[in-house]
């Protein structure tokens, strides 16, 4: 109830507003799940970078780094824009503003393995309120081998350290899930995670705030499901080509849309 006046007299007033009104952005309510779903292909319009060809033998550990599936003697090839024809492979999809919906599932951990980092390509959300430990982990893999996690948020040019943490042999895990309560919806996008040891050993990955979104298969496909019926701002999303957005009605059944991203 508010006092309103009005031409001298006062006016009891009763004001309702909607608990979107008191929302913080970045926030979202586990509930239930939609019947809709989003299904479509990512292309790449022009040409993919160059791989990186990179020289293990001016390294650490490089007898044993040499041993990756990918490399050509002491060379390794680094692909970080990986296209089939021009499907983009690894491009993250993501609804952009949904308050709630289905539930949260596990984020997948990183893997540290014959001095890659496996899978090359993530989401990364916000710690949950109360939450500790278990969100994310990072698991050494390689025997007799330091690596460094180093963990980034970061914003064009500039990175801010989430965690820099030691995992000095095989089995050894960092669980990291603290470190990600300070992600703010204004101000982190992209993460990154590198090795300090062995600085070629990369993976990328898209912070997002609600649980619908998806990564590209080698073949461009990708699938959004459980969204409840609406229009949503939908956004396609790759670290080292760029992002295009697409307004996309969803109803009991599946909402085709294709996303093409120009090459920077």
């Amino acid at each position: 109830m508010k006092k309103v006046l009005l031409g001298g007299l006062v006016i009891m007033a009763t004001l309702t507003l909607s608990s979107s009104a008191f929302a913080k952005a970045g926030d979202y309510d586990e509930g239930a799940a939609g019947s809709g779903s989003i299904t479509g292909t990512i292309t790449l319009k022009g040409a993919a970078p160059a791989p990186i060809m990179e020289d293990l033998a001016k390294g650490k550990n490089k007898e044993f780094c040499s041993q990756h599936p990918d490399n050509k003697g002491m060379i390794r090839t680094r692909t970080k824009v990986m296209v089939d024809g021009n499907k983009l492979k690894d491009a993250v999809v993501f609804i952009e503003d949904i308050t709630s919906g289905k539930k949260w599932g596990d984020l997948t951990p990183a893997v540290f393995k014959t001095c890659d980092i496996f899978p090359k390509m993530t989401v990364i959300r916000k710690t949950p309120k109360g939450m500790k430990e278990g969100l994310f982990t990072i698991t050494n893999e390689d025997t007799d081998v330091l690596h460094n996690p180093h963990g980034y948020s970061v914003d064009g040019a500039n990175r801010k350290t989430l965690f820099n943490k030691p995992l000095p042999s095989k089995g050894a895990v960092a669980d990291v899930t603290k470190t990600f309560n300070r992600f703010k919806p204004s101000k982190d996008s992209h993460f990154f995670l590198q090795c300090d040891q062995h600085n070629y050993m990369e993976a990328d990955g898209r912070i997002v705030w609600n649980p619908y979104y998806a990564i590209s298969g080698a073949d461009g496909s990708f699938k959004i499901d459980g969204i409840p019926a609406g229009k949503y701002k939908v956004t396609a999303w790759h670290p080292y080509v760029g992002e295009t957005t697409q307004e996309i009605t969803v109803g009991a059944g599946d909402a085709k849309a294709d996303f093409e991203i120009a090459a920077k």
